[in-house]
């Protein structure tokens, strides 16, 4: 396969985009029309910046950091060192702080608000309905409950900070060293660190126990080699603290020589000393001021879609509860002047008219009618979530034994957004792949060697493995199948080859021994490697086998295999000599040291001579090709988003089987065409039809679900005009000169709307394909392409990877997982979820994410409408109590329904309910559907449940209404008084509330039983107490109901109530489920009505596993080399295109998007 270097028509597809920290003067260095500065100048702004530099430190002097040009101003006209302790605080709260602060912070909620407002209202006697505890005890719970959390999670951080704080540390005071509390340490301070201790501060590594000061770290961000300089006795000069973890400038000054220091001699704190006994260094930065401490700031917030509903549905809550208090006190207002002015037998001692009634009518319903709002609401669902996660952290199906690692939330808000995933974007490497390197093939001078070959270079269909017995040094486990290779080095003849190794040895990060860069006879020889769009920039008109090494650069980038070209160039004694003294000035640069550097490097890396190129291969991990099936099964669309070749990233789409051979490939150029096509008929329509509502757009593509579309970076630059508007931009300011509007004629964007059209045909376009892989992207890049999609497309998305590239993308997305792998921790500590396998990823999503989102769905619509159908009975009673306010229920009911008798069946179904297992949750991937949707939970269900709630409301206050109307008990005596009239509306809504959530439940376990039985004898236990004589006495004014359960429930004519009440409200409920799952069945209930039977084939399937590779069962373009079963290298090595589609052929695979599985197409 041939690849052009260049394209003329567009950018090219082989050269990454500029990167994320590219300002506007660095972007402006490659503007065209402009004059490149001459070789070996130095931007004279660079040193200008050196003496703004402001962090200055001496070692083992401590009372120079104390002088007045290092204090800074704390309040009016205190001040202090600006150089911090070593102590840190991560705590929130102290003993004093916690009440006040933590009030503050919880009444901050609306919710809470709203009811501290309720609670002032009650103090008001014209307008209390109900005493002030009926609020303040719920409020108090409420608040009690999130105070005990914050308070153990603080607790728990105060404990850290004190043990960290007094760890010891040998420090150098006096003269000696000195055991000290971290704590105590200061900036300047030297100390001595051991093996296996963990490092105090951002320290200048001076010496150490081992050959060339080298210190071996451990650690969650950067783990190494660090070198240090000489141990310097002078003033060390360096950048503010700042949360860069991946750099660190300053220079050394020591017997008026300066030296640079950059992130190679830094120890972070937070590392681990490994494999180095013994070192020693001076504290640079301490405490607050440490990069890990300045790394700990707080991550953006993150919301799920069903919290945003939430809010929005307590606001309709708040709504609905002012305008039915409002009809309410207009109906008080006309009743009293029609009725209760007249009646004289009802006249209060108060000369208010009927205005002013309805007015404080209208505060009294407020406060009667609060419980529409359900105050326990939030933190019920804080520790459903908690639940959630914790089951998430426990499952051992998703942990990694090889690594010891545990899946990890590492959040507790976002559970049910992982059941409503619709795109996922995914790194490659590291993520997919296994990113563990192995050398498979190379090219030395123009010969490509690593097929299976003899000796003498007769090349074979299979070979054994070399025999590296030879070689004590060699890894054991290493396969390589090339045999003249390594008879080639044996033989010492091929100088070329020998060079090839010899620059392998020497240029890499590895500090070796012997420092003398020259050859025995006084040669100079420089060696690079690195990518070849960089390389073939730099080689010399003369240097060779350019041909023939980008010939074998697109083979190995067929076979998916990783490449690094090789090259070198000698140089005279006088040239390295000059730039060796440029090099040195722009080492101790402190401004833009990077940039100087860059330049100075240009200098000398140049007419290099090519040797080679080397191909290494980074293997799938397990399991990724079936995860992929099954999420796209799922409808979740995976978009992968790398920094590899087009090449190199399309062939790991087909071995992954995100590509399939039926699907139709677009890339920039195609998808650029399209685009302009779109963009110039929107420029010839009428200007009012273009800003105007019209129909939807038409597909850009004729057979939708066929396509994928491959775009690199440069590519996604011109399309969303992301690179030439800004250079465009900068030329004219550099001018002086304003933008002019575009014209259609220059390929700009005439005006702001235009671009955003042209981003949204874009993504319109992406989301039309079945799978998308954009390649050659920069981190700043993924997270772009994730913010269009979740800007235009309103749909919830995940990113996943596992390096520092991805923790932008991993930000952006509504959930972030991190990959622990083989690139540190950054991923993961600015992940949602973290996991050590991506196959992990198909479990969190169709089983943890499904589950959540179907528990809190059901705890909401539940919620709702046992507290409509508890609240709206005040709202029937009024019609019968002159809108007064009067409450239907006695006052502790009020108080306890929500905390007691109504709270924990629900709890328990939105920790523990499951529709089917999880081994048919994989099974069925099209059970995911439903969250995708949104369809269990949306403004539809609310007003469901709020209708509902209407109806059971209705049939418990007049059914009981009318059985107590004109009716006569046993005793001779009329039950037909206020008090047993509430004690049967009470006892029927408990009845009916655990019954409806027994219904609503799905999975019953011994916990779900006793809590709905619990439940309604803790009703009945607290009313007959609360109705007994003997508490009466106690508190006459508090306990009003005395005997009235008794008296009431011993009359068998209201028990027949009781349950008529109970039978008429969920006998509609039952019939109504019944027809839907008997007329209209879900997926679910299918799977629920034949889940034996589904178990039963399952474990069959088991018994009878197939083996890992069936010859007949994929294509070939789908069981490539990178498969951990055979592959089909020999074909790709033979010359054909990679890219050619066989013909048609009976028994091919299904798209694995069109359909679910044959079991789920016949339930």
């Amino acid at each position: 396969m041939s690849r052009q270097r260049v394209d003329s028509q567009g950018p090219d597809d082989e050269v990454m985009p500029y990167s994320d920290d590219e300002t506007d003067d660095e972007l402006a260095q490659s503007t065209d029309g402009e004059v490149e500065e001459p070789a070996g100048v130095l931007d004279p702004t660079v040193e200008a910046k050196a003496s703004e530099v402001g962090w200055k430190v001496k070692a083992n002097d401590r009372p120079y950091h104390q002088l007045p040009e290092f204090q800074k101003k704390v309040f009016l006209c205190i001040k202090k060192s600006k150089y911090s302790g070593n102590s840190i605080k991560t705590y929130k709260y102290n003993v004093i702080t916690f009440i006040p602060l933590n009030l503050y912070e919880q009444l901050r909620r609306v919710a809470n608000l709203y009811f501290l407002a309720l609670l002032i209202l009650q103090i008001i006697p014209d307008i209390s309905t109900l005493p002030w505890y009926t609020t303040l005890i719920p409020l108090v719970v409420v608040l009690g409950i999130t105070a005990i959390k914050d308070l153990v999670d603080d607790l728990a951080r105060h404990r850290m900070d004190k043990e960290i704080n007094n760890r010891k540390c040998l420090v150098l005071q006096n003269g000696r060293f000195q055991e000290s509390r971290w704590m105590n340490i200061q900036v300047g301070d030297v100390v001595r660190i051991k093996k296996n201790e963990f490092i105090p501060a951002d320290i200048l590594l001076l010496s150490s126990s081992n050959p060339n000061s080298l210190c071996y770290v451990e650690t969650a961000e950067l783990d190494g080699l660090v070198k240090s300089p000489l141990a310097p006795k002078g003033l060390i000069e360096c950048e503010e603290p700042n949360n860069r973890l991946d750099k660190f400038t300053g220079t050394l000054l020591w017997n008026r020589e300066r030296y640079p220091l950059d992130l190679d001699n830094m120890l972070l704190r937070g590392c681990k000393i490994r494999n180095t006994e013994e070192t020693h260094g001076v504290v640079i930065f301490a405490g607050a001021d440490t990069k890990i401490m300045r790394n700990g700031g707080k991550t953006r917030f993150k919301r799920t879609k069903i919290d945003e509903l939430m809010n929005y549905m307590v606001y309709t809550i708040f709504v609905l509860l002012i305008l039915v208090a409002a009809g309410l006190a207009i109906g008080h207002t006309f009743w009293y002047e029609e009725v209760g002015s007249k009646a004289w037998y009802l006249y209060d001692g108060k000369e208010h008219d009927a205005s002013y009634r309805g007015f404080l009518s209208f505060w009294g319903y407020i406060i009667v009618l609060n419980t529409m709002v359900p105050i326990s609401l939030y933190v019920s669902v804080e520790v459903i979530r908690l639940g959630q996660s914790k089951f998430i952290n426990w499952d051992l199906q998703m942990y990694f034994k090889e690594k010891d690692t545990p899946a990890k939330a590492r959040t507790t808000t976002l559970n049910e957004q992982l059941g409503q995933i619709q795109y996922i974007f995914s790194d490659k490497t590291g993520t997919l792949t296994q990113n563990i390197m192995q050398f498979k093939k190379c090219t030395i001078a123009g010969r490509t060697y690593g097929d299976p070959t003899t000796a003498q270079g007769v090349s074979l269909d299979r070979g054994r493995p070399v025999d590296w017995s030879w070689n004590q040094d060699a890894d054991k486990k290493f396969q390589f199948m090339d045999h003249s290779l390594v008879a080639i080095v044996q033989s010492k003849k091929d100088k070329e080859a020998l060079e090839f190794f010899k620059l392998l040895s020497l240029c890499h990060t590895v500090m070796v021994d012997n420092k003398d860069v020259r050859f025995p006879d006084g040669r100079i020889r420089l060696y690079c490697k690195g990518a070849d769009t960089v390389i073939y920039e730099r080689l010399s008109p003369n240097s060779k086998y350019k041909e023939n090494t980008q010939t074998a650069l697109d083979s190995f980038a067929n076979e998916t295999l990783r490449t690094l070209c090789l090259c070198y160039k000698d140089i005279s004694i006088d040239e390295y000599e000059a730039w060796s003294r440029k090099h040195k000035e722009a080492q101790v640069t402190m401004g833009d040291r990077d940039v100087a550097l860059d330049r100075v490097y240009e200098q000398i890396e140049n007419n290099l001579l090519l040797i080679g190129a080397t191909a290494i291969e980074d293997k799938l991990q397990e399991g990724v090709p079936e995860t992929i099936a099954k999420l796209a099964k799922a409808d979740i669309k995976i978009w992968v988003l790398t920094g590899d070749k087009k090449e190199t990233a399309e062939n790991i789409g087909y071995s992954c089987a995100l590509l399939t051979d039926d699907m139709q490939i677009h890339y920039g150029e195609d998808v650029n065409e399209k685009l302009s096509i779109r963009q110039a008929n929107r420029r010839n329509e009428p200007p009012t039809y273009r800003r105007g509502k019209k129909k939807p757009a038409d597909p850009f593509f004729s057979t939708p679900g066929k396509n994928a579309l491959i775009i690199t970076g440069g590519w996604l630059n011109e399309i969303l005009y992301e690179k030439k508007k800004k250079r465009r931009r900068l030329r004219l300011r550099r001018l002086g000169k304003r933008t002019p509007p575009s014209s259609a004629q220059d390929g700009q964007p005439m005006n702001d709307w235009e671009k955003e059209m042209r981003q949204i045909d874009f993504v319109d376009m992406a989301c039309e394909c079945e799978a998308v892989i954009c390649c050659r992207v920069t981190p700043k890049q993924k997270a772009n392409v994730v913010s269009l999609v979740k800007k235009y497309k309103k749909a919830v998305t995940l990113s996943i990877g596992d390096g520092a590239n991805d923790v932008n993308m991993i930000k952006t997305a509504d959930i972030g997982v991190g990959i622990s792998g083989q690139e540190g921790m950054q991923a993961v500590m600015s992940s949602d979820y973290a996991f050590a396998q991506f196959r992990y990823l198909e479990r969190l999503l169709l089983v943890h994410g499904r589950w959540s989102y179907i528990r809190m769905c059901k705890f909401l619509r539940y919620f709702f409408f046992k507290n409509f159908a508890f609240t709206l009975v005040h709202f029937w009673y009024s019609f019968f109590s002159g809108y007064s306010s009067q409450v239907a229920y006695e006052d502790w009911f009020i108080t306890l329904y929500n905390l007691c008798y109504s709270s924990l069946p629900v709890l328990l179904v939105g920790l523990l309910d499951q529709d089917v297992n999880d081994k048919l949750s994989l099974k069925f991937p099209k059970l995911y559907l439903l969250g995708q949707q949104g369809l269990l939970f949306n403004y539809r269900n609310f007003f469901v449940s709020l209708f509902h709630g209407i109806f059971v409301s209705l049939i418990i206050f007049f059914i009981p209404y009318g059985a107590f109307l004109q009716t006569m008990g046993q005793d001779g005596e009329a039950p037909s008084d206020y008090q047993s009239f509430a004690v049967v509306m009470a006892s029927s809504l408990i009845f009916t509330v655990n019954l409806q959530i027994s219904l609503d439940t799905s999975y019953w376990t011994f916990v779900n039983c006793f809590a709905v039985l619990g439940s309604i004898a803790i009703y009945f236990g607290i009313m007959f107490d609360i109705h007994s004589a003997g508490i009466h006495v106690l508190f006459p004014s508090a306990f009003t109901f005395t005997g009235a359960a008794s008296n009431a429930l011993r009359q068998p004519y209201l028990w027949l109530t009781i349950i008529l009440t109970v039978g008429i409200s969920q006998l509609p409920i039952i019939c109504i489920q019944f027809l839907h799952k008997t007329i209209w069945p879900s997926v679910g209930d299918k799977v629920q009505r034949n889940r034996k039977k589904y178990e039963m084939e399952m474990q069959e399937e088991e018994k009878k596993k197939p083996s890992a590779f069936q010859r007949g069962r994929r294509s070939r373009r789908s069981a490539y080399a990178f498969s951990h079963s055979q592959g089909y290298a020999d074909l790709i090595a033979s010359g054909r295109s990679i890219r050619r589609r066989p013909q048609p052929r009976g028994g091919a695979r299904d798209n694995i998007r069109e359909a679910p599985q044959r079991e789920a197409e016949n339930i």
